[in-house]
């Protein structure tokens, strides 16, 4: 038997919250919460002493795992790589299905937010794109077709 018993979130540390909220947002994810973190309990877990941190939580009204937006106050944020590519290391991109690829392309489109390359199509199941949101994170936003 394993340890895992379901997913729970994923966490993305961003520079600036409102923005990044925005954008998720904009995609038709919902603000479940919103609260400042900070204590011995936040310090033990993450290995650093006196950290504050903002986080936010998403979730989509279709169910699944919710997004935790984290902007930390203490210490100051470090750069990441924010044009990363898909084949690099790491944590990469975050997928959601939509109902409308199109229109989900343009509703970040309309904020500034591009594709990473276009959008391609998987046999007759899939059409998908990579959308590059605020701080280099990559969605990718996939419509069921088939």
């Amino acid at each position: 038997m394993g340890h895992v018993t379901r997913f729970d979130h994923v966490g993305v540390t961003v520079r600036d919250l409102d923005r990044a909220t925005d954008f998720f947002v904009t995609l038709g994810l919902e603000v479940q919460g919103r609260q400042p973190v900070e204590g011995d309990f936040l310090d033990t877990v993450i290995g650093i002493p006196d950290s504050r941190t903002e986080i936010v939580m998403l979730a989509c009204s279709g169910g699944g795992s919710p997004v935790e937006l984290s902007s930390f106050v203490r210490p100051d944020p470090v750069e990441g790589s924010p044009d990363a590519m898909a084949n690099e290391l790491g944590l990469r991109s975050l997928a959601f299905e939509v109902d409308d690829l199109d229109a989900a392309v343009a509703a970040v489109a309309a904020d500034g937010y591009g594709l990473v390359g276009a959008i391609g199509q998987y046999e007759d199941v899939w059409r998908m794109a990579y959308v590059r949101g605020p701080e280099g994170i990559i969605v990718a936003l996939a419509q069921r077709i088939g």
